[in-house]
């Protein structure tokens, strides 16, 4: 397995966590949230979408998909379009509301392109500097699997929360 297959795979669980965790779901439901700081599902899948856009953009230094293909007009979001939920509180979580459609809509998009941008990939290039601001400097391969690791989590807590209210 090359270190490009082994990306997609993990991208691809991360779309698999997704669709899991919304499929079936009522807008109502992806935004309920088990008291008032708590996340949202819709919160939690649009901020993992957001990130993943965001950083492989960054990456690849293409337009957000966000702006390019007309997400935020369809998300109708009150933050700022570059906004990806880092360090939201109560309140912007509250805010975030949209049906399943939306949510995998979106994500699938971002993922796709993950998976094209990933599929070309060398090793090699995963050792090219990304961000320089940390120390030590962050690469695309480290940069990549924290998006992994962050998209996983968060997948994983929409899972949860979805089974929670499945039983309320």
């Amino acid at each position: 397995m090359t270190s490009a297959e082994l990306l997609a795979d993990a991208f691809e669980r991360v779309r698999e966590g997704v669709h899991h965790a919304v499929e079936g779901l009522t807008t109502e439901v992806l935004a309920s949230r088990l008291d008032t700081e708590a996340n949202s599902i819709a919160w939690l899948v649009w901020h993992l979408t957001r990130v993943q856009d965001d950083h492989v953009a960054d990456i690849t230094g293409e337009e957000q998909l966000w702006t390019a293909l007309d997400w935020a007009q369809r998300f109708g979001l009150p933050f700022d379009v570059l906004d990806t939920g880092y360090g939201h509180g109560s309140r912007e979580v509250a805010v975030v509301v949209a049906d399943a459609a939306t949510l995998i809509g979106y994500h699938d998009a971002v993922c796709d392109s993950t998976l094209r941008f990933v599929g070309d990939l060398r090793d090699a290039a995963l050792d090219r500097i990304v961000d320089a601001d940390w120390d030590p400097p962050v690469t695309m391969g480290v940069r990549l699997v924290s998006v992994i690791s962050d998209d996983l989590q968060h997948a994983g807590q929409a899972a949860f929360l979805r089974g929670v209210l499945e039983r309320r």
